[in-house]
């Protein structure tokens, strides 16, 4: 698991706050419903008042989204932290399945019930826009800095980012409507090894 910058104790108790708030956001999701949970209720689930739920947050949407892009950023840091000869995608695919063996992502899927409270949170128009908002000028960032590249002019930066969004938006997809459920890491490491392969036409050895 890639380590986190060293924080001050201040610091460190803030970042554990928004966690617990977003962990307490997405038990009470699958718990009651995403349409069934309020601000008070986090709150109350983490233990602390709604004045704190504000400060972190700006709704429930924005604590459902947070975990998403708390894993996105530690994505990114183990993708900077790999071995600089590593080729681009070999690099970006072990940055990915770090973070999410570490997260257990890849344990068990998902149950029918959980699976339909990810289909609410996933398709929120809330939560994509706030994941979205910063998602792919970060991975632009990243893979210019790996490769030599520059992320304003080049357009290769951009088409690793705008593809390795594509893996996840259309594994993701597969995720939520499989039957029965998958393991979402099982369809990544597929969407990423067709990638690397070039995306040859499945029907060529039918």
């Amino acid at each position: 698991m890639p380590e986190e910058p060293t924080l001050g104790l201040r610091e460190r108790k803030k970042l554990d706050t928004r966690k617990a708030l977003s962990d307490a956001a997405l038990e009470l999701a699958f718990e009651r419903g995403m349409d069934n949970v309020t601000r008070e209720d986090i709150a109350a689930r983490a233990g602390v008042s709604v004045r704190t739920f504000n400060n972190y947050f700006a709704g429930k949407h924005e604590a459902l989204a947070y975990r998403q892009l708390e894993r996105m950023r530690r994505t990114l840091t183990a993708l900077r932290a790999r071995p600089a000869a590593e080729p681009i995608w070999t690099a970006i695919t072990a940055a990915v399945f770090e973070v999410l063996e570490a997260d257990g992502a890849g344990l068990a899927p998902p149950n029918p019930e959980q699976l339909q409270e990810i289909r609410k949170v996933s398709s929120a128009a809330e939560i994509r826009a706030a994941v979205s908002k910063d998602a792919s000028s970060d991975w632009v960032e990243a893979i210019a800095e790996r490769t030599g590249t520059d992320p304003r002019h080049d357009i290769y930066p951009r088409l690793v980012a705008g593809a390795v969004g594509a893996v996840y938006e259309a594994a993701m997809d597969a995720y939520m409507h499989a039957d029965p459920p998958v393991l979402i890491t099982t369809l990544l490491r597929r969407g990423f090894d067709a990638v690397i392969a070039g995306l040859p036409d499945p029907s060529a050895g039918r």
